[in-house]
């Protein structure tokens, strides 16, 4: 049933990612952390119109990116980051961006979420990336009884077939941005709701 679930947030909510260059979404991911999507596609747009290459970036000064990433927010500690990330993927990879989840790790600033994205949109690896969305969703559907995100990408890869991992974030996303939200999901309107332990608890609250 799970699985079956799954594949119906998938058809439901597809997203498209349009760019698949590993540095290009390792970069763009850093710019997202803790920001808006369409926050980040600006900043991202801006900063490869002006540096499109590691070894652009690599040579650049964090203070030289400042006005071109403001829009995703904490731009200092990001372009620190970013700069860092570059000099490290030309000195040490030849400037090429590592395909392994240990060596992505590796790099700063780099989460298992940032790692994942990469590995399955960058290499079309298998990888499940969970984030805020992908956490609260599973835990609210009764899927995985779970405290951290870490803990919620171990269990979902036990529950979801390999071929799912990938996709299952990215509509998740979108399924938590627009139904399932944080405050006030519309669980009235969930396609999902007799299948969904919060709404039948959210049912039996508001019944006593």
């Amino acid at each position: 049933m799970i699985e079956k679930i799954a594949k119906e947030i998938i058809e439901r909510f597809p997203r498209d990612h349009k760019e698949t260059d590993p540095f290009r979404v390792l970069i763009s991911t850093v710019l997202s952390q803790r920001t808006r999507d369409e926050n980040t596609e600006r900043a991202a747009r801006k900063l490869f119109e002006v540096y499109r290459t590691p070894e652009d970036l690599a040579k650049a000064k964090p203070e030289d990116l400042y006005d071109l990433i403001k829009e995703s927010g904490m731009y200092r500690q990001k372009a620190e980051r970013i700069v860092k990330i570059s000099k490290i993927i030309v000195e040490k990879y030849s400037g090429k961006v590592p395909d392994t989840l240990e060596e992505l790790l590796r790099l700063p600033g780099v989460g298992r979420k940032t790692a994942n994205i990469v590995l399955w949109v960058g290499f079309r690896k298998p990888a499940l990336a969970v984030d805020t969305h992908v956490h609260r969703i599973s835990n609210r559907l009764g899927w995985v009884k779970t405290k951290t995100p870490e803990e919620t990408e171990k269990a979902l890869k036990r529950l979801l077939p390999e071929k799912l991992w990938g996709p299952i974030n990215g509509s998740m996303v979108e399924f938590g941005r627009n139904v399932c939200r944080p405050v006030n999901p519309k669980c009235e309107d969930c396609f999902l709701k007799k299948h969904c332990e919060y709404y039948r608890k959210r049912r039996k609250d508001s019944e006593v």
